[in-house]
């Protein structure tokens, strides 16, 4: 299979230019599908709709970044529609590059927990995912989403640094050994809460939020900055989450904890009452600095956006971005329609 595959239907219409063409970037990596098989499912979705479109396969972690911005250039220069298939890591990956271009953007969920898909009400069926993109294109039914910066990287669900980067780097290796689950993947959160601790002393400065602006200095484990209401009410912040719908971001902190401590946070939020839980501080602003105080000022620390973990350079700011993403939604729940 090559790389950008293009089978376009073929139909007066499309000739005529009638339907915009839709750009789809497939992640082979994401979620337990067969990647082959979701090709072919969008393929026959697009003929019998005749969509023109173009397939950009990614079969290897260094084809996304280089056929996004080759789908970016085409769907500027031919006023299309650029689409993510795959979880929300993927999402993210090629969001932030649709975003600086200013172009609509679809989804087709193909990850864990697509919190980014459920709090948009995109369909998690691929084949219900393709039909609502295409209807949603015609239609014109678009949704501006508040994203997330983290150092001017954007990010869609959730940041943070601390221990839920090692969270999510010991949930993957659980993942390659027992599969792509939601199951296995908080069994996974849950081992490591158990059996890992980070102690980071952290200067936060915050503001434009629900408390007024200040500075602290606080001894932490984590710091988790959401901006998906989705996720915020299912581990019950649902004050929070009504605040990241009217363009803050929400701040959960975790000072550092002894087990049996970590355990009963663990529990809290699995149960959807967070909120209830002692040693964790939450709140919501539009702003928060975070750097952490170490002999070794300008050593990296290690920091997660929407599933993925990297590192970046200190002091981290995570702010509300400037420009929202242009999603096609279902055309019942676009803010057009």
């Amino acid at each position: 299979m090559n790389n950008s595959l293009a089978p376009q239907a073929d139909s007066a219409e499309n000739a005529a230019g009638h339907f915009p063409p839709l750009f789809v970037i497939l992640n082979a990596g994401s979620g337990a599908k067969d990647a082959g098989e979701i090709s072919n499912q969008l393929a026959e979705i697009f003929a019998q709709a005749q969509q023109p479109y173009e397939l950009f396969f990614c079969q290897r972690p260094g084809d996304l970044a280089a056929m996004t911005e080759q789908a970016i250039a085409q769907a500027s220069q031919r006023n299309g529609v650029v689409a993510a298939a795959g979880g929300d890591g993927t999402i993210r990956s090629v969001a932030r590059a649709v975003v600086a271009a200013g172009l609509p953007f679809g989804v087709v969920p193909l990850g864990t927990f697509n919190y980014f898909a459920r709090d948009n009400d995109v369909p998690l069926d691929v084949d219900l995912a393709a039909q609502a993109l295409i209807a949603g294109i015609r239609a014109g039914s678009e949704r501006q989403v508040q994203v997330g910066l983290l150092n001017d990287q954007v990010f869609l669900v959730n940041a943070s640094l601390g221990l839920y980067p090692q969270l999510l780097a010991d949930r993957e290796q659980l993942k390659q050994q027992h599969g792509r689950s939601r199951i296995v993947a908080k069994f996974a959160a849950l081992l490591t809460l158990l059996k890992r601790d980070i102690k980071m002393l952290l200067r936060i400065e915050y503001s434009g939020g629900q408390r007024q602006g200040g500075e602290n200095v606080i001894p932490a484990s984590t710091i988790f900055v959401g901006n998906n209401a989705l996720q915020l009410a299912d581990i019950g912040l649902e004050a929070e989450a009504e605040h990241v719908k009217n363009g803050q971001l929400a701040i959960v902190a975790l000072p550092p904890m002894r087990v049996s401590e970590r355990a009963a946070v663990a529990f809290h939020g699995l149960f959807g009452v967070l909120n209830k839980a002692a040693n964790v501080t939450h709140f919501a602003c539009s702003q928060l600095v975070v750097e952490p105080l170490s002999r070794r000022k300008q050593r990296s620390v290690k920091v997660a956006m929407d599933g993925e973990v990297s590192r970046m350079q200190p002091p981290l700011t995570f702010r509300v971005g400037p420009k929202p993403l242009r999603l096609i939604v279902p055309v019942s729940t676009g803010d057009d329609a």
